[in-house]
């Protein structure tokens, strides 16, 4: 893990279950908040158009079972 709050990509998407590829479409869709939930890695970024992501873990985690409780519980409806 890279510090206390911030993960990488590959450890969250692990964590909270998902493929990297949903995690980084719930990020460019708003889901997840910029400078809540992930933030622009400053690390050994080469490629200042193409940052990598970090993510708070226990923040997405709440945002995801939010999502889909409500997402869910509007198709029960």
């Amino acid at each position: 893990m890279l510090g206390d709050i911030w993960s990488s990509s590959e450890l969250t998407a692990e964590k909270l279950g998902i493929t990297e590829i949903k995690l980084s479409f719930l990020r460019e869709n708003g889901i997840l908040k910029p400078g809540l939930h992930w933030k622009s890695s400053p690390h050994g970024q080469k490629k200042p158009w193409k940052p990598k992501a970090l993510y708070n873990i226990k923040k997405c985690k709440n945002i995801i079972n939010k999502f889909y409780f409500e997402e869910n519980h509007d198709v029960a409806a």
